[in-house]
């Protein structure tokens, strides 16, 4: 029972009338997730770990023993889309401001994608993979790339939260699933980051006129792949940061200037390779035939990656419903015909055996006898990459935040600071692991295991899709739910197949068995299990078709990965989960039952507020009855 003094307290403000800001200072009941931050925030508790199972560590031993419950509780836990719209942001003690359209999100789309693939990886698949078929490699990463557009356009119109796509899976497939995928997607910006700002020492060397190892240093009894030191790196991140740090509308404004510029290098490059073009350049069009072009559409899948940071941006965008769908799904047909056109350009100018697998485009201008031109692409791909710097740490440190109002990682990171309205814990954290990792790590490891964790997550949402429309606690029947379940592990495991089946195999009796399976598997959903959740404002079309067509293709161009990148996934894996065992898993379900208890509060006082309404009226009633009764007898 509450205490009765707390209880009138707050039974008499109700009934006075009282501003609900009010009773949100002074009743933990009421408001109960807005109250407990605002005393949280009052109070500066920034600790690392505020929840019980950390406030010793015979509290630490006791929570330790209940692992295996709470695991279970975490795996079956879905969130909603109130929890993360509305509680979650409340615990970011101030809010992020919304200052963005959807023309901000055009370019922040193509400023974020376009200048970290096009100008790093394609000379490298060029040579070693796909010859002058990489603009197909562009094109099938491109391909999937749009599908996953789709996916996250209807999540991020839906749930428009600085969480991305944890927030949505966290939604749709639970706790766990989602800090798992929230760990990757923590790594695909840190190694995305990371390789873009070793890339712009290349360039920036380029400018200069020496080689990108002139700026390095060079440590010969490390192993070459984390013994040439790259400070450049580093300095660039950190600009960036401060940028990122200091405001998102100033971050806009910056991203749109540098690239307009940008833009104009890419025409000046396009127009003039065009008319050097040698058209024998393209005699030899797949050297390495269809599995060199799938093995390099897997890697360049990297330059596509960005769109997903502008998805964290909706809680900063005006008009989600209508901004977000132009600005991703329009930034993103922009950018592929771009690819296209650059990638068909280069291996024009240039045999793909003699192109510079650092500065393809610079080196290419050079052979053709336009050395002079190498200094404007340089310029052109540094703002590129700055700009794809820029969205990256805003994205990256908005994931953070989210992720951490959650407790999965330490509450400290979620603080936005008041007067720029910015992350600041979280995108200095992630400037910091970044500039580690760039500081010592090459490109190549970088991408490939990149691109791992890129697809991994693009699939989960595209899942998430699926769930999303044909699963709804409490009107999707038990026969429906397994028949959902049936066909999307169908879709999965056929996708599996086809991928394991074609880096084994350049055969057709493996598809001739996965691919009816994968139809089976989607027609199943399709046919047999009914929709129960529609989207309110924009939605994916072609539901279970297109998203179940994203799955294969994702899962698809994983299989085209070196064995050693997903060693280095596996390791990367094991750590996120000996941390979700040890920490995430007490913070996050101790934070979560927290609310929990708080909301039963807030009902039991609702209900105890309406009894005593009631009581008050009866008096009420009773009273004017005897006054009336007195009046009678008068």
């Amino acid at each position: 029972m509450l205490p009765t003094k707390d209880y009138d307290a707050r039974t008499t403000m109700y009934l006075e009338g009282k501003k609900m800001e009010d009773v949100t200072s002074s009743s933990p009941s009421v408001c109960p997730v807005l109250h407990d931050m605002n005393l949280e925030n009052r109070s500066g508790r920034n600790e690392f770990f505020p929840e019980d199972s950390f406030k010793s560590w015979g509290d630490y031993g006791k929570a330790f023993m209940k692992t295996p419950f709470r695991l279970k509780d975490r795996m079956f836990t879905r969130s909603n889309d109130y929890m993360e719209i509305v509680e979650m942001k409340a615990r970011s003690s101030h809010q992020m401001k919304k200052t963005l359209s959807w023309w901000d999100l055009i370019w922040f789309g193509i400023g974020a994608v376009l200048g970290s693939g096009i100008f790093v990886l394609t000379g490298l698949e060029a040579r070693e993979e796909a010859g002058p078929a990489v603009v197909l490699s562009y094109v099938v990463s491109g391909t999937a790339a749009l599908l996953s557009v789709f996916c996250y356009t209807e999540f991020a119109v839906e749930i428009p939260v600085a969480g991305g796509s944890f927030a949505y899976l966290r939604v749709e497939l639970g706790d766990f699933v989602a800090f798992i995928a929230a760990g990757n997607i923590l790594l695909e910006y840190v190694i995305g980051a990371a390789a873009v700002a070793r890339s712009w020492t290349s360039y920036f060397a380029t400018l200069c006129n020496k080689n990108p190892d002139d700026f390095r240093i060079i440590v010969h009894k490390m192993n070459p792949d984390y013994g040439h030191l790259d400070p450049i790196a580093v300095i660039a991140l950190i600009a960036i940061a401060i940028l990122a740090i200091f405001s998102t509308k100033a971050s806009s404004v910056f991203n749109k200037i540098a690239t307009i510029l940008h833009l104009f290098v890419i025409v000046f490059i396009i127009v003039v390779g065009l008319i050097n073009a040698n058209p024998e350049n393209y005699s030899s069009f797949a050297p390495f035939g269809t599995r060199g072009i799938f093995k390099a559409s897997a890697v360049l899948f990297f330059a596509y990656i960005g769109f997903d940071a502008v998805s964290t941006m909706a809680e900063e965008t005006k008009n989600p419903g209508r901004d977000i769908p132009i600005g991703l799904v329009g930034s993103m047909v922009i950018i592929t015909f771009i690819y296209c056109l650059l990638a068909s350009t280069l291996c024009l100018m240039q045999n793909y055996k003699t192109v510079d697998i650092n500065a393809p485009f610079s080196v290419a201008f050079s052979s053709i006898g336009w050395g002079w031109a190498k200094y404007i692409v340089a310029l052109g791909a540094l703002k590129g990459m700055t700009t794809v710097l820029l969205v990256n740490v805003v994205g990256a440190s908005r994931y953070l935040t989210h992720i951490s109002r959650t407790h999965m990682m330490p509450p400290w990171f979620a603080l936005v600071h008041e007067k720029t309205g910015t992350p600041l814990n979280a995108t200095i954290a992630m400037v910091i692991s970044t500039a580690m990792v760039a500081f010592f790590t090459d490109l190549r490891i970088l991408s490939n295991l990149l691109s791992i964790s890129t697809l991994f997550i693009f699939m989960l949402v595209a899942v998430g899709i699926l769930v999303r429309r044909y699963y709804s606690t409490g009107i999707t029947t038990k026969e429906n739910q397994i028949k959902l379940i049936v066909c999307v592990v169908l879709i999965i495991g056929s996708s599996c197949g086809m991928s394991g089946y074609r880096a084994m195999s350049d055969g057709w009796i493996g598809w001739a068995v996965t691919a009816p399976l994968w139809l089976l598997g989607t027609g199943g959903v399709w046919f047999l299990v009914p929709e129960v959740k529609k989207p309110k404002v924009w939605g994916v079309p072609l539901v279970p078709w297109l998203p179940s067509f994203s799955i294969a293709i994702n899962i698809f161009l994983l299989g085209s990965i070196d064995k050693d990148s997903y060693i280095r996934f596996g390791i990367w894996s094991g750590i996120l989960l000996i941390y979700y065992v040890l920490i995430g898993l007490h913070a996050s379900y101790d934070a979560s039952k927290e609310v929990e208890s708080r909301h039963c509060m807030a009902q039991y006082v609702d209900k105890e507020i309406k009894n005593v309404e009631e009581e008050c009226k009866k008096l009420e009633v009773g009273q004017l009855a005897k006054e009336e009764e007195l009046g009678t007898k008068v």
